[in-house]
């Protein structure tokens, strides 16, 4: 099992959107970064943990639990002259985007990204990394204990 904080702006889609979602599933569409995309495509496995991160907005951090639902499939919305994340070069026989479909696991109270800096446990979590700005980033086991831990109220994670 591997780990991962996925952002999303929660204008666009929220851990609330998720949980509304039937089966409290979504699928993840959207992503135009290469590395994002080959994490998705080459590293997600199904039942991988996420930590639901809400960024671009004024309170960012981690929302809630989720989990890799589905394995990477063609991301539509590259193949929708209508949509922002249309990609003209991106052809139905060599897609060029992935995506992947997440479910719920529980929302969380927000863990902040002060709360998240402040955790010495965290120090090197790559969200946390000066210009960073991938939308999907791995999440090494002790991280995530230690965000679990912050989640719970722990004083002092793990």
């Amino acid at each position: 099992m591997a780990y991962w904080l996925m952002k999303s702006e929660p204008d666009e889609v929220s851990i609330d959107d998720l949980a509304r979602a039937p089966r409290q599933t979504l699928a993840w569409t959207g992503v135009r970064n290469y590395q994002a995309r080959n994490f998705m495509r080459d590293d997600f496995g199904v039942g991988d943990g996420v930590l639901f991160y809400h960024s671009s907005c004024p309170q960012p951090g981690v929302a809630g639990l989720a989990e890799v639902a589905s394995r990477a499939l063609p991301d539509e919305t590259q193949f929708e002259p209508d949509s922002p994340y249309f990609d003209a070069a991106a052809k139905r026989d060599v897609p060029r985007w992935v995506g992947v479909d997440v479910r719920l696991v529980r929302k969380t109270r927000l863990l902040s990204l002060t709360e998240m800096r402040a955790a010495p446990a965290l120090a090197t979590m790559r969200v946390l990394q000066r210009g960073n700005r991938l939308s999907i980033t791995p999440v090494s086991r002790s991280e995530w204990d230690a965000v679990l831990s912050l989640l719970a109220g722990s004083a002092t994670p793990p």
